[in-house]
């Protein structure tokens, strides 16, 4: 189903947690905007939030008319967050169908008009949440995040797969903290191993959309909830997440022009 007033929906995933899957969403968001894109940001990782302190609005509250949601606007996107209803240290202990709920009424009860693009920030894994999500909106492609390293991307070709039985194209795999450049020295430490994702991508037969290295700067600006791309426009992580705002872009109208729709990738059963 589509949300009135929104254009493309697209999901940021990972298989597993710690991957940088947030921080992808958020600059994702960001770079999308500054390229001159309407964009909001759904933080649909129930359990874990953490798109309003990465945007800088933790201790914002988003009002309501009794029936509608009017999302929190941050560095020009529109985003909504369970992290504005609770305490940053309060346990998220809900059943799956209070997850569910809070969901459908995040997608469908929240003010998003207009809006070029709305990002889901998925929870890490394959359960009952990407499910939900996959029932109550229409995904346009999704964005799979994954660190270099072999453990990292065997989890991630578990979200593809997923993607693919739900029926959500795969736009391409992000790799992130894909190298670390001493500040001092320049030296680069490839510390989660080297060209992992570009390999995974390569075999799957799906893009690597782009590589993004691990800076300090990076990890600095996120926790003061200052996005890279506005706060250090010329570092390497901010280049790397302009790249994939054009790619996502360009794959969206791509896919809107093309009669039979984006290819889906197929997953073979092994015999």
């Amino acid at each position: 189903m589509k949300i009135d007033g929104v254009k493309y929906i697209i999901a940021v995933a990972s298989g597993k947690g710690g991957v940088g899957k947030s921080t992808t969403a958020m600059n994702l968001a960001v770079a999308l905007n500054l390229q001159g894109q309407k964009v909001g940001i759904l933080d649909a990782d129930v359990y874990g939030p953490s798109q309003p302190r990465m945007l800088g609005v933790k201790d914002s509250k988003p009002e309501s008319d009794g029936e509608n949601i009017e999302p929190v606007l941050s560095h020009g996107i529109k985003i909504m967050s369970m992290g504005f209803l609770v305490e940053e240290d309060e346990p998220m202990v809900w059943r799956g169908p209070m997850v569910q709920s809070a969901l459908v009424q995040m997608l469908r009860q929240v003010k998003w008009a207009p809006l070029d693009v709305l990002i889901l920030d998925m929870p890490p894994g394959t359960g009952d949440i990407q499910l939900s999500i996959a029932q109550q909106a229409s995904v346009d492609g999704a964005v799979i995040v994954s660190t270099p390293q072999d453990i990292a991307l065997i989890d991630a070709v578990k979200g593809l797969n997923m993607l693919n039985k739900v029926d959500i194209p795969v736009m391409g795999i992000v790799e992130n903290m894909s190298v670390f450049c001493c500040p001092n020295c320049n030296h680069e430490s490839h510390i989660f191993s080297k060209d992992g994702a570009k390999k995974t991508a390569d075999k799957l037969g799906v893009p690597l959309l782009c590589e993004v290295p691990l800076e300090p700067k990076l990890r600095e600006l996120t926790d003061e909830g200052k996005p890279v791309n506005i706060y250090a426009p010329d570092s390497a992580s901010a280049k790397a997440y302009s790249e994939l705002a054009e790619k996502v872009w360009s794959y969206l109208n791509a896919s809107n022009e093309t009669s039979s729709g984006p290819v889906k990738i197929v997953f073979e059963e092994a015999g």
